[in-house]
């Protein structure tokens, strides 16, 4: 079968940073499916393992951590789908890769595709869609349906892709009302039409730029990107008994700041629960249900920005840099092998 990996990490300005491979055909396992890739998306997390993620000797890695595509065999053991089956998932980080023509998954980690969807609109939601359920209403225990009770929402990195669904969830599916930090008039635009109600500049210290608004401390603040270097400001803005949930990688993390606050302080992985295997991990199959669910209902929709080509080395280099440049917006996509 069709892949793209690399056998030695480099930046992804080499030409074999990632390159075209012929694999053989995975044979799934008792709570697997095989599953027959038509998108994939790439998130940070690929170009962190790329970088990261040093191959034994011989061996290659297969990146991909988002696909959308159809059942082509099952395990002995699965029950929720069957061959022919349309999914959406984001797989397993200590498992291959989607950026292949087939994959292995297992089912309790996978979502029956939206139906009025496309391959390359589902392909862009299922990582972030998880990584931004997980935060808002199992991390930060907001509400899921509830419109009462107000409070705020601080979206640090609201063009991203997390961000981008996650705005939605919130605006959409709880009574908060959300701020979202942008820097650009590209993206100050996008996330307003994702249904943020208010755009601060992050090229401010954002206690200011909040103030500067009108809006007093925030109860929630999802930390999506440059948590450090927003953390002083954090300890200012956020309201007492409020809640921090972060996702990137902070080199340092202080945490005294928020003692006098009695902050809650929670850090959100959408692989724990594959990672681990967990007794809920089954839980992110019924995550995915209801999200798909919310997109045939209208209620969500899909962060696709641009469907950037083929599933093959060349393709994924040009979308591994944009990611890296940290300036995409939503999410972009491949198609195809």
């Amino acid at each position: 079968m069709k892949a793209v990996g690399y056998r030695q990490s480099k930046p992804i300005a080499e030409p074999d940073s990632l390159i075209d491979l012929t694999l053989p055909e995975p044979t799934p396992g008792p709570r697997d499916l095989l599953v027959r890739v038509q998108a994939v998306s790439v998130n940070p997390v690929d170009t962190k393992m790329r970088l990261r993620a040093q191959p034994a000797e011989g061996e290659v890695q297969v990146l991909g951590w988002d696909a959308a595509g159809t059942v082509e065999a099952v395990g002995s053991e699965v029950t929720l789908f069957r061959p022919g089956d349309a999914v959406f998932y984001a797989g397993a980080i200590d498992r291959p890769g989607s950026d292949s023509e087939l994959h292995l998954v297992d089912e309790r980690i996978v979502g029956r595709k939206p139906a009025c969807l496309d391959f390359a609109e589902a392909a862009a939601l299922p990582l972030t869609a998880i990584t931004a359920w997980e935060l808002l209403f199992e991390r930060l225990a907001v509400p899921y349906g509830v419109k009462t009770g107000g409070g705020s929402l601080l979206v640090i990195g609201g063009a991203g892709g997390v961000g981008s669904i996650l705005i939605q969830l919130a605006s959409r599916l709880t009574g908060l009302t959300v701020i979202a930090t942008a820097s650009r008039p590209e993206t100050a635009d996008w996330v307003r039409r994702m249904g943020a109600h208010h755009v601060v500049d992050h090229r401010r210290p954002l206690d200011e730029a909040l103030a500067d608004v009108g809006l007093g401390p925030v109860e929630h603040v999802a930390g999506l990107t440059a948590t450090e270097q927003h953390l002083p400001a954090i300890a200012k803005l956020i309201a007492p008994q409020g809640g921090l949930a972060v996702i990137d990688d902070p080199k340092a993390f202080d945490i005294l700041p928020f003692k006098r606050k009695s902050v809650r302080i929670a850090w959100e992985f959408m692989f724990t629960r594959s990672l681990f295997g967990t007794a809920d991990m089954i839980e992110q199959h019924r995550l995915l249900s209801e999200v798909s669910a919310l997109v045939e209902a209208g209620v969500l929709r899909s962060t696709l920005t641009e469907t950037a080509g083929p599933v093959d080395a060349a393709t994924l280099r040009r979308v591994h840099a944009l990611v890296e440049s940290g300036k995409a917006i939503g999410k972009t996509v491949l198609a195809g092998f």
